[in-house]
């Protein structure tokens, strides 16, 4: 197989709603899909899903298609793929850029399913045609307004539910959600805010039967994490820290957590991703799916990966109604008695949705590679 031509293309949704973290604000995503096609045609497409501002992690949306234009397309130029994994050893010798990597290595993968007219999860192992899922909250102005929300989702059918959490916005809201729904898996993402200094804080969350806390610290401190596991009966989750199978190999030699957030975007994609998968079921890690805001294209993929049966937490991945009005796929994910359906279609199993895809696009081009 040979990639011969790339479509780009560069849009915007606007979320039904603001989200808030301890980051910021998000009122609208920016994201690129990258559609690779072969000498027979076959099309392949891929999300780039890296925020605008480096603030998750050190990746942006205008620094990621650079790379991708001046490094990792030339990479594919008059290669021959047999196997998408070959495209992950291609991108060794670039570092970083994980969700690059990823926006282009999903992309091969997708067409590789298609020119062997598979699905994509008939290359996973152990998978389920249906997932429960969880939902993730964002700080909200209120208790009252949070305990609505959560309220919603629970009778939805959602199945563990995430709250955002930042230091002095942290335990009077779980503590509401806590005494509402004692039986909820619930759990708390600090998104790195706090410091060892706010220990006080985060061994006052030991108190609620969380089912974890996730990333606590900062996106490089395997350390401090290791201590606050040993202060606490909560499984710590690690998300920002995680970029590669090594990571976790730290993580777990250290004892920096119980849990792993797996993003397919964050680790480079769908290679790296099997093989942090491989490493936390012979660990017994707890591992399960994180979710980037995205779109059909990215949604329908992690709804692939997530049927593996290795995942028993529910994962971030939400309905496209959780997030947006409209999707840019023919047939949006939706949350039916808090289960997911998996595509079973050929690739990653969705249609675009070329009217929505012109209606939010804000650039298009095509190159010949």
């Amino acid at each position: 197989m040979r990639i011969v031509e790339v479509r780009h293309e560069q849009l915007r949704l606007p979320l039904k709603s603001p989200f808030v973290t301890s980051y910021g604000v998000l009122k609208e995503k920016a994201f690129d899909l990258y559609l690779l096609s072969d000498e027979q045609g076959n099309q392949g497409i891929g999300e780039l899903v890296a925020f605008e501002v480096p603030d998750y992690i050190e990746e942006t949306l205008a620094n990621s298609r650079q790379v991708i234009r001046d490094f990792l397309l030339p990479l594919l130029s008059d290669k021959e793929i047999n196997h998408p994994s070959e495209v992950w050893q291609l991108f060794q010798g670039i570092q970083g850029n994980y969700m690059a990597k990823s926006a282009i290595e999903t992309a091969v993968w997708d067409l590789h399913a298609k020119r062997h007219n598979r699905s994509l999860v008939t290359y996973f192992e152990e998978t389920r045609q249906k997932i429960p899922v969880g939902v993730s909250v964002g700080i909200q102005p209120t208790i009252a307004d949070l305990l609505e929300i959560v309220q919603n989702y629970v009778d939805q059918g959602y199945q563990r539910v995430k709250i955002k959490i930042a230091p002095t916005k942290d335990y009077e809201p779980l503590a509401a959600v806590r005494q509402k729904f004692p039986e909820l898996v619930l759990m708390a993402d600090a998104n790195s805010a706090y410091s060892w200094e706010d220990l006080a804080m985060l061994e006052r969350l030991d108190t609620l039967h969380l089912a974890m806390i996730e990333q606590p610290f900062h996106q490089r401190d395997f350390v401090h994490h290791q201590q606050l596991q040993q202060r606490l009966q909560t499984p710590i989750c690690l998300d920002e820290n995680i970029r590669t199978l090594e990571d976790v190999q730290t993580a777990y030699a250290l004892g920096s957590c119980q849990s792993i957030n797996l993003k397919i975007p964050r680790v480079g994609g769908i290679t790296e991703a099997l093989r942090i998968l491989s490493f936390c079921k012979e660990k017994k890690i707890i591992v399960w799916l994180g979710g980037m805001f995205e779109s059909g294209v990215g949604r329908a993929l992690n709804l692939q990966f997530a049927s593996q049966q290795v995942f028993q937490f529910p994962g971030d991945i939400s309905g496209s109604n959780r997030y947006y009005e409209a999707d840019i796929v023919t047939e949006p994910a939706l949350v039916i008695d808090g289960m997911l359906a998996v595509p079973q279609g050929l690739g990653i199993g969705v249609d675009l949705n070329w009217n929505n895809i012109k209606r939010y696009r804000t650039f298009s081009d095509r190159q010949t590679i």
